[in-house]
């Protein structure tokens, strides 16, 4: 979606100065809700011991661990990735209070396993223990909070305080202790703010997927997926999601975080895809984005099947590399002339940077004075923020552009109404003219086609007729037979054919020569055609002396007689040729049948001209005639 530049620019302040008082108020609102900056330590002496060399520990044996094996460190503790088991220790001030009980807390809800033992200053044996973290359901912690919190059992003096953790992703212990009259004060302000905050990227996830039905614009479908799930994935940082939407199910309580996650950068992918012109100026870089959205969603499916802290360290590099693509490319697209992608690169760099250092923070390569959860709510809203006024943005100058094409396009319409109009004036000017020259070549046309129809015809007639005798040939004959057999068939009548042989021919042509040969035959389809009188009854010649005779709708007795007289006229009608006398004779064949299918045709003429054969084996001058149903 192209956006125009001018109108855009008119964006610009009050985009800036929106993300810069975004970025301020946040930042002042959560660095005042840290509770680094809210509430003193109250406790000393931190240190650790981590279990190495299949040495273990429990809450019996550690307190006799000498001091020199614990190393001190400084809260909030943050260790890196690691899968072992670490010990913390530490000495509690006096918890003795009449207004309410102290409360240890623990904030960082992602841990695993946390186990908490409390000892008085003077006694071996731990006073009270408890269990929390990931692997338990939530109704099974102490006090049922978003994050680890423990009632510390009052006393006068200090106490010590060890704490057993072991978890598959960072080891990061934020130990804080609260009267609980000032954690409650405390948690409801927070609770307020993230609760606005979470509350506003659900309703803008919701509004944009019901945007996504109205426009038709799969842009704010993209957009309403990457809201919701980057709400889902904060909610996940935080331990609301664990306390509020799957407190039982500890499974998806460890895969949570890269499920949201990798969704998050999957529909970012998407979103991108669909807002900026990539395709247009490098096939090979939309490829990449949509490889981006493949990869994160192959990455949710592995994230179901494979342990957290392999696809946790996977996501962390994926992480870094779709930041420092997103980056590029959006920067790249800048200097392309892209306007919206100036404004994209800015939205994305809040969130991205954030996520990268929150991520740097998680695996303990920096330090931040602030919550790295904190620094992705900042990010995240700021980002959020951005990109929804930018989606709106680009939305109204495209329904813009849209305006301005169907105006265009109507201005064109018109346009082409008007040279329609001209043009058929002077459609209408040739039309008479042009109807009288069509009328003058069709009727010119119609005639050369009936010339050309009655040459066909001819054509078609000479090319039945024996140039010889005038009578049909083979190739009408084997056509008619056809013809008549399917008329026999579908009428159920008779067809009888007779098929005549000159007898003794081959000794004419010796004796009189071809000439003489050719002669005779004309006589004889003479003599034949006089006595053939039904228009419908058909003399063909269909070898060099041999002739046949096709009679429809005629019965063997009708057949025979006009063999037989055919027969006897012949014999009585000699030819004279050259002054000489050439007495002619001929056998026939005669067969009669009701066609019954398309080789019944053929079969009556292969029986008539046995029949034929027969009548010459008799003597010659002789008629043989049979029905075709007395050889089969």
């Amino acid at each position: 979606m192209q956006t125009n530049l001018k109108a855009m620019r008119k964006y610009d302040a009050g985009l800036i100065l929106t993300t810069v008082l975004a970025a301020v108020a946040f930042v002042f609102v959560l660095m005042n809700l840290s509770p680094a900056t809210s509430v003193s330590p109250r406790y000393s002496q931190l240190s650790y011991l981590k279990e190495v060399n299949g040495k273990t520990f429990d809450f019996n044996n550690i307190i006799q661990t000498p001091a020199n094996d614990w190393s001190p460190i400084a809260s909030p503790v943050n260790l890196g990735m690691d899968t072992d088991v670490y010990w913390f220790s530490m000495i509690v001030e006096p918890t003795q209070s009449n207004q309410s009980r102290a409360l240890l807390h623990i904030d960082y809800p992602l841990l695993d396993k946390l186990d908490v033992a409390v000892y008085s200053q003077v006694g071996s044996k731990p006073i009270v223990t408890y269990s929390s973290g990931d692997k338990q359901s939530f109704e099974d912690r102490p006090i049922t909070h978003v994050k680890p919190l423990f009632p510390l059992p009052a006393s006068a003096q200090s106490q010590r305080v060890i704490i057993k953790m072991q978890t598959s992703g960072t080891i990061r212990l934020p130990i804080l202790i609260w009267e609980e009259t000032e954690f409650i004060e405390y948690t409801s302000s927070r609770n307020l703010v993230l609760g606005i905050f979470f509350g506003i990227l659900i309703a803008m996830g919701v509004s944009n997927a019901f945007l996504t039905l109205t426009t038709k614009n799969v842009s704010f479908l993209f957009y309403a997926g990457y809201v919701v799930n980057l709400a889902l994935t904060l909610m996940t940082l935080h331990g609301y999601g664990f306390s509020y939407i799957w407190p039982a199910s500890t499974w998806f309580q460890s895969k949570a975080i890269i499920v949201f996650a990798n969704c998050t950068i999957m529909f970012a992918a998407l979103f991108t895809r669909s807002l900026l012109p990539i395709r247009e100026y490098s096939e090979k870089l939309d490829r990449v984005t949509k490889a981006i959205s493949w990869v994160c969603g192959l990455s949710i499916i592995a994230g179901l099947i494979l342990p957290y802290w392999l696809m946790i360290k996977a996501f962390l590099l994926l992480l870094s590399l779709v930041v420092i693509f997103t980056l590029s490319l959006g920067v790249w697209l800048s200097l392309k002339g892209e306007v919206i992608a100036r404004y994209f690169t800015i939205a994305w760099a809040f969130l991205l940077v954030s996520g990268l250092t929150a991520s740097l923070d998680n695996v303990n390569i920096i330090q931040l004075p602030i919550s790295s959860n904190n620094l992705l709510i900042i990010g995240g809203t700021v980002e959020a923020l951005i990109l929804a006024l930018i989606l709106a943005i680009n939305y109204s100058h495209s329904r813009d552009d849209l305006i301005n094409a169907q105006q265009f396009a109507l201005e064109q319409e018109k346009q082409a109404s008007s040279a329609k109009e001209k043009l058929l004036e002077v459609q209408k000017r040739y039309q008479d003219d042009l109807e009288y020259k069509v009328q003058e070549r069709t009727l010119e046309l119609e005639i050369t086609l009936r010339e050309l129809s009655e040459v066909n015809q001819e054509l078609e007639r000479l090319n039945a007729i024996d140039p010889l005798t005038g009578a049909h040939n083979r190739r009408h004959f084997d056509k008619r037979l056809r013809s008549e057999g399917r008329r026999s068939r579908r009428e159920q009548t008779p067809l009888s054919l007779i098929i005549i042989d000159v007898d003794h021919f081959k000794n004419i042509n010796d004796e009189y020569g071809h000439d003489g040969g050719d002669a005779c035959l004309i006589h004889v389809t003479k003599v034949f055609q006089k006595l053939i009188h039904r228009p419908t009854d058909d003399l063909c010649r269909i070898g060099g002396e041999e002739f046949a005779i096709i009679l429809p709708n005629t019965d063997l007795d009708g057949a025979y007689h006009v063999a037989e007289s055919i027969r006897h006229s012949l014999e009585n009608s000699p030819l004279e040729y050259e002054g000489e006398i050439i007495k002619l004779t001929a056998s026939a064949g005669v067969s009669t049948t009701i066609i019954a299918d398309e080789e019944h045709a053929q079969s009556l003429f292969k029986f008539t001209d046995e029949c034929l054969y027969e009548a010459k084996a008799s003597g010659r001058n002789t008629v043989i005639h049979k029905h075709l149903q007395e050889k089969l």
